[in-house]
């Protein structure tokens, strides 16, 4: 017994394997058949459980409202735009970014708070603003917080998942940031295109955003729980761990989508007049 249970992290999950698989399956299934219908239907779901859903505040194909607001949906493109990029030059490594980095990291979390601010003043008459807020920086500040999110999440999470993790800085200098700015801006000019060949996908990209970096979270917290951190080698070896973490992260957002609609009655996002 004692081997069983010190061998693999795997063996954590075994015991309720299949009671686990079908617990999540029965909410997925449930969380599909009680929201809106069609992909985008399934996405605003997802964007109404974790963003306010602005009209005003939101970008368009059409008529027809994207499942997150301007600043969320940078956020969100930002910061799996982040884990994608440390992943290819820096896998496993979960060390904390040297100090210049995070200076930046910190400009960037000052934008977001401070656009933030600016643009909830301008919900009230005559409050002060220091600039007329929009959509492009929205957008943007949101790209610069989901970079943070990034450079935090993912060395946690190697930290928290592998065997063989590296001790060295994830993001490792201003080089890397300077790149991975480029990239989200190309990503953001797509965006502000409002080309709807390029907003569709990544509308729907940006709400698997959500559940991707939920997911991260909860894994890492089911293998706190459960004293099973840094027994996998490789993400095949995660399927039950994964698992449980997505079916939290569906869970909270179902369970937000059902205490919204409580109160509002409909799927729509706010209008504001």
């Amino acid at each position: 017994m004692r081997q069983r249970i010190a061998s693999s992290g795997r063996l954590e999950f075994s015991s309720w394997k299949i009671p686990l698989l079908l617990v999540v399956l029965l909410l997925t299934i449930i969380w599909v058949w009680e929201t809106p219908p069609g992909l985008l239907g399934k996405a605003d779901a997802i964007g109404y459980a974790i963003c306010h859903r602005i009209d005003l505040r939101s970008f368009h194909i059409g008529d027809r409202q994207l499942p997150l607001c301007a600043r969320c949906m940078g956020m969100f493109l930002g910061a799996l735009s982040g884990l994608v990029f440390q992943n290819i030059i820096s896998n496993k490594h979960s060390g904390t970014a040297p100090l210049k980095v995070l200076i930046i990291i910190g400009i960037f979390v000052a934008a977001f708070a401070g656009d933030g601010i600016n643009s909830y003043l301008s919900l009230f008459p005559g409050a002060p603003t220091l600039y007329a807020p929009n959509n492009t920086l929205r957008l943007l500040t949101g790209s610069g917080m989901g970079i943070a999110l990034s450079v935090i999440l993912f060395p946690a999470f190697n930290q928290s998942v592998w065997k063989d993790y590296k001790p060295e800085p994830a993001m490792p200098g201003l080089r890397c940031v300077v790149n991975l700015l480029l990239i989200i801006l190309l990503i953001d000019a797509l965006v502000l295109s409002e080309n709807p060949l390029v907003l569709f996908p990544l509308a729907i990209i940006s709400v698997l955003s959500v559940l991707i970096i939920l997911t991260m979270v909860y894994t890492m917290l089911c293998l706190i729980v459960l004293r099973a951190e840094n027994k996998y080698d490789r993400i095949s070896e995660m399927i039950f761990p994964l698992t449980a973490g997505f079916g939290i992260a569906l869970l909270q957002i179902g369970a937000l989508d059902f205490i919204r609609y409580l109160f509002i009655g409909s799927w729509e996002g706010f209008f504001l007049g």
